[in-house]
Parts: structure tokens; C-alpha cells; sequence
């Protein structure tokens, strides 16, 4: 696996892994990815990620 593709794995992991039970967590990437979609996102909060540069903002799928 490349490292580009472990990064994001390590980032999906590390965004899921903030989520309640039942709940998905998308990061800023992805959402910006499903804009016109018509799902409805609602900001989570700013996070640090552990091995992950930055602080990133996660967002609720369909909350």
C-alpha cells in the first residue's frame, strides 16, 4: 500500500472512531466530495487526529 493510501485509512479510521454507535463521520475531504448530493451534513466539531498532521472537521451524515 502507498503511503497517500495509508493516510487516508489512518484518517478514516481516526474520523470513524470519534462516531456513536449507528453514526457516520465524514471528514471535510469527503464532504466537500458529496456537495449537490443531497445528503444533509452537520459539523461535529474540530478535531486532532492521532498520527495525523492539523486538526480536522468532521460532520455527521444525515444528522
Amino acid at each position: 500500500m502507498r503511503a497517500i493510501e495509508r493516510l487516508a485509512v489512518n484518517i478514516a479510521s481516526r474520523v470513524q472512531s470519534l462516531a456513536d454507535p449507528g453514526e457516520i463521520l465524514v471528514s471535510q475531504t469527503v464532504r466537500e466530495m458529496l456537495m449537490g448530493s443531497g445528503l444533509t451534513l452537520s459539523d461535529r466539531g474540530t478535531h486532532a487526529l492521532k498520527g495525523v498532521d492539523g486538526s480536522w472537521t468532521v460532520y455527521s451524515l444525515g444528522g
